[in-house]
């Protein structure tokens, strides 16, 4: 099977019979990304898909705008969409590579967003895999680390795009070996021999170890399968321990023995990711300690989330998106469907067939809102939730709050819901 059929079958596995429109593809010149640039323009053209293609330019090496206006120059000459994105938001502290991947992530997400994208193709390949399961087995990591990247995963952030990595099972060689027969040159980034870099020195690591990356691969799949099984043991404690009330959760206190067992822990990371938005876990030490304080009857914040005792439904612990945390107010005038999302996974809809009207915008209640609505209490829900529940506004009057005041028209619920979150549904 050639390497382009290959590369047929990897999409074909992913997309199934959702077909899109229209893909991304991330390109930064280097041969991994040329390579898929050029497999996905010829799996596309024979499907009638738009690929559009973007550029990432952190500016942090000189030849880099070389290399994007080279990318430019391909695509022009293929009669495909290209565009550079410039990031010149590094002030030289903290961790390089981390800064610039968050980046890199923010910038296409919004290009993506931009131009209608629901799917962005990256260019991770087997080798990428094996080092990547390298640096996590050397940091401690546990199962879900040594998983490593996933074929299709959500993107981080609150424009979210889907990330498609359909070269994961490709080797690195192979695909620089495609290039040359096709005749097409790639750039190699200086930066890979920068020993400063994790992943620089992973890649060496792996080069002089006498465990094959293979092994690393076979262990990363193994590890898949694992999650895929505790994650179904999270979704049963859930189920059972775990109540969802209009956008808080309420956990009991099973949910805080993080002991021997995985599942609690599984659930309540996942229950602050779940109500505080966030894209990652917090730290192991920081969700031990935030377990312990609550077991004993103690109000916390973390990771976006106010979790505290609720007093009427003892013991329960509630936990509730953290005000100060929510996402600022969203213009959804030029929504043309009934539904528009907001914050952390809030989906506010519209029972008539209408669209948004205009003028409007999707934004906390906060203290205006709470004045707005004198029979809040009626609700049963905490003020604290109240104040960071969304609302639907024009101007500063508000049009509608679904859960303070509801009005049979505006309705808003979170997804997915919290069980199927877990799952990774």
């Amino acid at each position: 099977m050639s390497l382009r059929q290959r590369f047929d079958h990897a999409l074909a596995a992913i997309f199934q019979d959702q077909q899109p429109t229209a893909i991304g593809v991330a390109v930064s010149g280097g041969g991994d990304s040329m390579a898929l640039l050029e497999l996905s323009r010829g799996w596309a053209a024979g499907r009638g898909i738009t690929v559009r293609a973007a550029t990432v330019n952190h500016g942090l090496r000189p030849e880099a705008a070389f290399e994007a206006a080279s990318v430019a120059q391909f695509c022009a000459a293929l009669g495909l969409a290209h565009e550079t994105l410039p990031w010149q938001g590094w002030d030289g502290r903290g961790n390089l590579q981390s800064a610039a991947r968050t980046a890199r992530q923010g910038l296409l997400a919004d290009w993506a967003q931009r131009h209608d994208l629901d799917d962005l193709l990256l260019g991770h390949t087997a080798d990428d895999q094996a080092e990547t399961v390298a640096m996590r087995l050397l940091r401690g990591s546990g199962v879900d680390g040594l998983c490593g990247m996933e074929v299709v995963s959500v993107g981080p952030g609150s424009k979210r795009v889907t990330v498609l990595r359909p070269l994961l099972s490709f080797r690195r060689q192979e695909l620089r070996d495609f290039l040359r027969a096709e005749g097409i040159g790639w750039a190699e980034d200086t930066s890979n021999d920068d020993l400063r870099f994790d992943r620089v020195r992973a890649r060496r690591l792996l080069a002089d170890w006498p465990v094959p990356a293979e092994r690393l691969l076979r262990t990363a799949d193994h590890m898949a399968r694992a999650r895929q099984t505790l994650q179904r043991a999270a979704a049963d404690l859930a189920r059972a321990e775990v109540t969802e009330d209009r956008g808080d959760l309420l956990l009991s206190p099973e949910v805080l023995h993080l002991g021997a067992e995985d599942s609690p822990g599984r659930v309540l990371s996942g229950a602050l990711r779940w109500v505080g938005g966030g894209d990652y876990r917090p730290d192991w030490d920081a969700l031990m300690a935030a377990a312990a304080r609550l077991a004993m009857g103690e109000t916390i914040t973390l990771a976006g989330v106010l979790a505290r005792p609720d007093p009427a439904l003892s013991p329960m612990v509630r936990l509730s998106r953290e005000v100060a945390r929510v996402a600022p107010r969203r213009d959804i005038a030029h929504a043309q469907t009934t539904a528009a999302r907001w914050d952390r996974g809030w989906l506010v809809s519209r029972r008539s067939d209408a669209p948004f009207g205009a003028g409007l915008a999707l934004g906390a209640m906060g203290e205006a809102g709470l004045r707005a609505c004198p029979d809040w209490r009626a609700t049963g829900l905490p003020r604290e939730t109240l104040l960071a529940a969304p609302a639907v506004w024009r101007g500063d009057a508000l049009v509608s709050a679904p859960l303070a005041r509801p009005d049979g028209e505006w309705m808003a619920r979170i997804a997915p819901d919290f069980v199927s979150f877990l799952k990774g549904d």
